[in-house]
């Protein structure tokens, strides 16, 4: 006996697929769901831990900022001390000056000079005198420019032949004018600087 199928297989294979098809589009649906899920949920983590670390980055920014802060009023501080220190010590070294540019004068003074004035404005000393001749004047320069430890750098600024009554005659003499550098003295107060000889003195 020969057994003939009328019901329509074709429609029900088809339905078959299709929904065979809508099933593993609904599973790859929620798969790629749960995927993209995983995926946000990572990124929301990364983004929570670098902003956590952004803000303590920040933190730490503010407090160092307020530190520099710190350490530069602190610079400030020092370097106001040092100064009012280097003035000080400025003071010092100087308050002794007139006293060794005097000893040391009559120490380098060669015979037939005499010093009329003696003007001390920062670091210079103006001298004016009057030699018995140029020659003198000479020694003086060689002697403040060689043997002084005070003196430093003299410059013959001007020389002038003029005439002295002297035991009812005239004698020629030459006014002359000199300026030097001035050594800063040694820290210690009262102290020549280093290599100073002991110079004998000089009336």
């Amino acid at each position: 006996m020969i057994l003939i199928n009328l019901l329509p297989h074709r429609e029900a294979a088809r339905k078959r697929q299709k929904d065979q098809f809508f099933t593993q589009l609904g599973l790859s649906a929620l798969l790629g769901g749960v995927v993209c899920g995983a995926v946000f949920t990572w990124y929301q983590g990364q983004i929570a831990s670098q902003q956590d670390r952004n803000a303590f980055l920040q933190a730490e920014i503010t407090r160092l900022d307020a530190e520099i802060k710190d350490i530069a009023s602190l610079q400030k501080e020092i370097a106001s001390l040092r100064a009012r220190q280097t003035a000080v010590e400025d003071l010092q070294g100087d308050r002794n000056t007139p006293v060794h540019l005097l000893d040391e004068l009559v120490t380098q003074l060669p015979d037939g000079v005499y010093l009329k004035s003696m003007k001390h404005e920062n670091q210079s000393v103006l001298l004016t005198g009057v030699a018995q001749s140029q020659e003198r004047v000479s020694d003086l320069l060689r002697n403040l420019a060689n043997n002084s430890q005070w003196l430093v750098r003299p410059e013959l600024i001007e020389i002038v032949s003029s005439s002295v009554a002297l035991a009812a005659q005239q004698r020629r003499v030459f006014n002359f004018s000199i300026r030097a550098s001035l050594k800063r003295p040694s820290a210690e107060a009262g102290t020549a600087p280093a290599g100073a000889p002991a110079a004998p003195g000089k009336v």
